[in-house]
């Protein structure tokens, strides 16, 4: 079985490219942090290479740039290449078969508290704007509670359990 998830950060924008057969392809590298300290008690990150075509591709191109942090799923790939040196160079890399959207960039004024402006339901493509807010709802500031009373008596009886 070879199935990876990853959660991290991009280390730069996406680049989105057009394969020769039409499909979008969409590449990126994430920062993931490892568990632990190192013995000078910083912590060191991964930088994974991420790639993902169709039309995810087309969604990471729109939608994330450099800081945001995302969520992959997909499979370790390795593949060879000759170099123009005549050297066969190697790539290890992970096929993303799913991105989610985390947060905005890191480099949000808000400090990513707030909503990402479009939702993108990756399994059918669909894209909405940000959720209308529910109509008839108190967003009120003020304690609900405040004429309740200070004492909440309980019988056994009033417990469903």
């Amino acid at each position: 079985m070879n199935k990876v998830i990853l959660v991290g950060r991009l280390t730069r924008d996406p680049e989105v490219r057009t394969m020769p057969n039409g499909n979008p392809v969409a590449s990126f590298s994430l920062a993931i942090n490892r568990p632990f300290k190192n013995k000078d008690g910083n912590v060191d990150a991964d930088f994974i290479n991420v790639s993902i075509f169709g039309r995810q591709a087309e969604n990471v191109g729109k939608y994330v740039t450099k800081g945001s942090l995302v969520g992959c799923e997909g499979r370790i790939q390795t593949r060879s290449y000759d170099a123009q040196d005549g050297s066969k160079r190697y790539v290890t890399e992970v096929i993303a078969d799913n991105v989610e959207f985390m947060s905005s960039s890191r480099n949000n004024p808000n400090n990513g508290q707030t909503p990402v402006s479009a939702y993108v339901d990756t399994t059918s493509s669909v894209y909405m704007d940000e959720p209308s807010p529910e109509i008839g709802v108190d967003v009120s500031t003020e304690d609900p509670f405040k004429n309740f009373g200070s004492e909440v008596s309980l019988s056994d009886d009033d417990l469903p359990f």
